[in-house]
């Protein structure tokens, strides 16, 4: 661990299996600054040594000792506690991909204790197969930590969970008093793993700033306390905080005591922030050209909470920010789990991903319930395919992996042609995934080529699922659109996860009855592998919590001198929306493992609802629609299948195409055939070189006839079916 400037840090909890970004973000600009920077994940940290064999024994003693093992699952677990003890260190390694061979083992089902997170593990051989014994393993060796994590939160830490810890104190927190008493209290048992940890890092690295990377509600508790540390033990390292939850919650915020923790808070795009902070800690001077000048910066001055935005440097463009550096990390050491037996959803938990992002903020910025009026989403900058992938090429080389999530608001379609063109002109293999919009312009041929390109799964907002509230969303697509979008992908051998919504502002009962059928339909299908219901909350940045009335919601409003973002309100319908919550979530649970489309939809609840307004055969009948992406002569044309062997028979060539599961022959006369495959090599993707339908149509006529009845013959319609696309 070398010294360096900076400390880059972030606080438990945010994923098992992958850093959080934000950091490596940061470094890798300030790696263009030649400004010093060292970064951490506390809680991967945190998280191995609590579930390791030596804490593990801690523990269970300290629960004991506490008095509090007093349910029967609890009981169980610690009747358990010495073969959980000898497991843990072997399924932590199995779980880090060190210790395959404990699969089948773990898999045969006898080997690890079972406590209540076993419950509905009656399937498993249909959802993993005969063959998926490394899956099923590490779905319940997952069952085996989350086990554990119930005991941890039943008898010795109530805030404790794998992603977040201690989120209810970061929830619509208008006041800080609840969360710095708490602050005032004694350490908890995950505090006194913490902070030795943070000890270590400040100790080596030996910072003159730390800088707190809060994502999350669920990481905010952790960083002020984490922050605490640092003022009362070292005093004069400076302090300062950003990343999702200030850029949205603390915009506000007027209570000086958060100043007792934190030196800055900083509001959106970190980069240039965070130089000026280091220029004026280096060089606290008036020679100092920054000098008191700060962007986007939160501070105390004279006792009163000041917003220094006095600085007049502009923010750097996306293409300078430099290539995100993931060193320091331990890498090697995170927990690849899954938690459900569905293998898009198991995408956020399973698999260590280089997070990457296409473009920043949203191209299409309207959706009503989004805060389109915050940076993160409004400012809209994409970056070059070129540079994407050399950013892609530069991280494999760094890391070893060669799986990308893009975490962006919604990727360009655009921009996910011209990266998947340059992926397969650098023949470069990798798997990505990333979040979308359900838009017309992704059409089959295009899936196709992302899935070539190395896509394996995209996530969309669905919302709603309902015509009306989609259009008062300005969500600008249909339910229809949807399902023939979702259809595209699925052919074309991409998973899909859709995000839902419900309690919209306005949303009726039948409108939400009407939606889930909308959803189970779409399952039914097969067009959706994935799904979550999220209840609407009113944002006080978004179109409707700027104009509530417009929508019919009243917010109640509270004096706001810290956390500012989600706003409690009633709706004019005065509908109790909760009590939709389970029904929706245990009826979705049983779509992703494929059962329990036949039942009636009022079985999912414990009260009644109306029957559902629509056709069973909706969405099968939007998947019927005729219409058909129209050619027009700047389509571009690209070949993403192997070219053709080559055989001529007399005045006859038969060509014939093989791709990794079919082989299809067409015959044509010697010159169509010659032509036909020069034209395949010329637009190959690996050769970078693409072709517009009108220059094919002309480049025809000038040797050949009918030109139509070519393109639409069944000769043609076998090619385009072995990999040529329109795009």
């Amino acid at each position: 661990m070398n010294r360096a400037n900076l400390l880059l840090l972030t606080p438990p909890f945010t994923q098992l299996n992958t850093p959080y970004p934000a950091t490596a973000y940061l470094k890798g600009f300030l790696n263009t600054k030649d400004i010093s920077a060292y970064q951490a994940d506390l809680g991967i940290e945190v998280i191995l040594k609590l579930f390791s064999k030596k804490e593990l024994e801690k523990l269970f003693a300290y629960a004991e000792k506490g008095g509090k093992i007093r349910t029967d699952n609890s009981l169980r677990i610690f009747s358990l506690s010495k073969i959980y003890v000898r497991l843990i260190d072997q399924v932590i390694l199995f779980l880090q991909g060190k210790n395959p061979n404990l699969a089948r083992q773990i898999a045969a089902g006898n080997l690890l204790p079972r406590a209540s997170r076993f419950d509905q593990t009656d399937d498993l051989a249909w959802a993993f197969g005969n063959m998926g014994i490394q899956d099923k393993a590490k779905h319940l060796a997952t069952l085996f930590l989350e086990d554990i994590a119930d005991f941890i939160k039943e008898t010795v830490d109530e805030n404790f969970g794998f992603s977040r810890y201690a989120e209810r104190l970061g929830q619509s927190a208008n006041s800080f008093d609840e969360l710095y008493n708490q602050l005032s209290a004694p350490l908890t048992y995950i505090d006194q793993i913490t902070l030795p940890a943070l000890k270590n890092k400040l100790e080596a690295v030996q910072p003159k700033l730390v800088c707190f990377s809060v994502p999350f509600p669920g990481n905010l508790y952790s960083a002020f306390r984490c922050a605490q540390f640092i003022k009362t033990n070292y005093p004069t390292i400076k302090i300062a905080m950003g990343g999702g939850f200030p850029n949205t919650e603390l915009r506000s915020v007027t209570d000086v005591r958060v100043f007792e923790f934190f030196d800055y808070i900083t509001l959106d795009d970190g980069e240039l922030p965070i130089e000026l902070l280091y220029t004026n800690i280096k060089n606290p001077t008036a020679s100092n050209p920054d000098f008191n000048f700060y962007k986007r910066t939160l501070l105390l001055e004279k006792g009163e909470v000041l917003y220094n935005n006095f600085s007049l440097r502009k923010d750097y463009p996306q293409e300078k920010n430099g290539t995100p550096d993931y060193s320091d990390l331990l890498l090697d050491q995170y927990i690849s789990v899954i938690e459900i037996a569905n293998p898009m959803h198991s995408l956020w938990s399973d698999g260590r991903w280089n997070k990457l992002t296409m473009a920043h903020g949203c191209y299409w910025g309207k959706c009503t319930f989004c805060d389109i009026s915050l940076d993160y989403i409004g400012n809209y900058q994409p970056v070059a395919a070129k540079l994407l992938v050399d950013r892609m090429e530069t991280i494999i080389a760094q890391t070893g992996e060669r799986g990308f999530h893009f975490v962006d608001e919604a990727a360009p379609p655009a921009l996910m042609r011209e990266l998947a063109l340059e992926i397969l002109k650098r023949d470069l293999t990798v798997s990505w995934w990333t979040n979308i919009r359900f838009e017309k312009s992704f059409g089959f041929d295009l899936c196709r080529l992302l899935q070539a390109s190395g896509c394996i799964a995209v996530s969309g907002g669905l919302e709603v699922a309902s015509n009306r509230l989609l259009a008062l969303i300005q969500k600008g697509v249909t339910v229809e659109q949807v399902a023939q979008v979702t259809r595209n992908f699925t052919e074309a051998g991409i998973m899909v996860h859709a995000y839902l919504m419900y309690a919209y502002p306005t949303q009726t009962i039948q409108e939400t009855v009407d939606s889930l059928e909308m959803v189970r339909q779409l399952f039914e299908l097969s067009v959706l592998q994935s799904g979550f219901w999220h209840q609407f909350a009113l944002t006080a940045h978004s179109p409707v919590g700027m104009d509530p009335a417009a929508y019919g919601v009243t917010p109640e409003l509270a004096e706001i001198t810290f956390a500012n973002n989600d706003v409690a309100f009633t709706d004019q319908t005065g509908i109790d929306h909760n009590q939709f919550s389970y029904g929706l979530k245990k009826s979705l649970f049983n779509f992703m493992h494929d059962i329990g489309f036949e039942f009636p939809l009022q079985d999912w609840f414990e009260f009644p609802i109306p029957e559902t307004t629509v056709p069973p055969d909706f969405i099968e009948r939007a998947l019927e629609d005729p219409s058909q992406y129209e050619l027009k002569p700047s389509t571009k044309l690209v070949w993403v299948g192997p070219l053709p062997i080559i055989t001529e028979q007399k005045k006859e060539v038969i060509l014939s195409f093989h791709n990794q599961t079919n082989r299809t022959e067409i015959t044509l006369d010697i010159q169509r055939g010659q032509w036909l495959a020069a034209f395949l090599k010329q637009i190959a993707a690996d050769k970078g070189s693409v072709m517009t339908y009108g220059n094919l149509e002309k480049m025809y006529t000038e040797k050949f006839t009918d030109f139509l009845s070519f393109w639409y013959g069944a000769e043609m319609q076998e090619v385009r079916e072995m990999g040529l696309l329109t795009l």
